[in-house]
């Protein structure tokens, strides 16, 4: 049975974990979170004390963390560092807020691509980030660039927050996603962009009748899955 190995990339806010999780589940497929694995750095500098303008030792860090995906009693992903379970503790603001800086470092950078690459080989897997299709898989089977409009973005990160008991304004948001478009694609190493051979969709609204955006997403996806011969899917 063919497995493929599905890339999904785009812009913060885009809804690529929410469709790459779904996508997984449906498939039987790993899902990998790359965006965790630059978070699961971040936390871990911060409990070692190491700061941002010390690159070195971030690479350093990078190099040596262990970092692994496990299935949780209520079937989320679990993210573990070291084998210690840190799922709730890297989406905190202060580690959201240091976690794209840290995805800027070169060395960071290349110390998780080599363990993203691994965690890619075989097939069998949905990973969604920034630079899956482009740098991490570039042979991948599958690549898709899913986005949004900012505003769209915004508004849906604003009421994550919100229904998390944060108090931030809507216009705070939306200038914080503009800051993490702006810093994600033009940072020197492994930009945000969208790969030649990447199929484009537009999460805002996906037209197929009767279903969320989401699902229009998922269902396109699993079409393109079919075309490439994942015979789970075809009858």
């Amino acid at each position: 049975m063919k497995r493929l190995t599905i890339a999904i990339d785009g812009p913060a806010g885009a809804g690529k974990s929410t469709v790459a999780r779904r996508l997984a589940s449906l498939l039987g497929y790993a899902y990998i979170d790359t965006g965790a694995m630059y978070r699961a750095v971040a936390w871990k500098a911060i409990q070692q004390g190491i700061p941002l303008e010390d690159a070195e030792g971030l690479t350093r860090l990078a190099q040596t963390i262990r970092i692994a995906f496990a299935p949780g009693e209520n079937g989320e992903q679990q993210v573990l560092v070291d084998g210690e379970n840190v799922t709730q503790a890297i989406r905190t603001p202060e580690v959201s807020a240091l976690s794209s800086p840290v995805s800027a470092i070169s060395g960071v950078r290349r110390a998780l691509v080599a363990q993203q690459r691994a965690m890619g080989d075989g097939g069998g897997v949905v990973m969604e980030g920034r630079d899956i299709g482009t740098v991490v898989l570039p042979n991948a089977d599958i690549k898709i660039f899913l986005t949004a409009s900012e505003q769209e973005r915004a508004r849906r990160r604003w009421l994550e927050l919100t229904q998390k008991g944060q108090t931030i304004s809507l216009e705070e948001v939306l200038r914080q996603i503009q800051e993490r478009d702006a810093r994600d694609s033009t940072r020197a190493d492994s930009p945000l962009a969208q790969a030649q051979d990447s199929i484009f969709l537009d999460s805002d609204g996906v037209p197929v009748e009767g279903m969320s955006p989401v699902e229009g997403v998922v269902n396109r996806i699993l079409a393109i899955c079919r075309e490439r011969g994942e015979r789970s899917l075809c009858g």
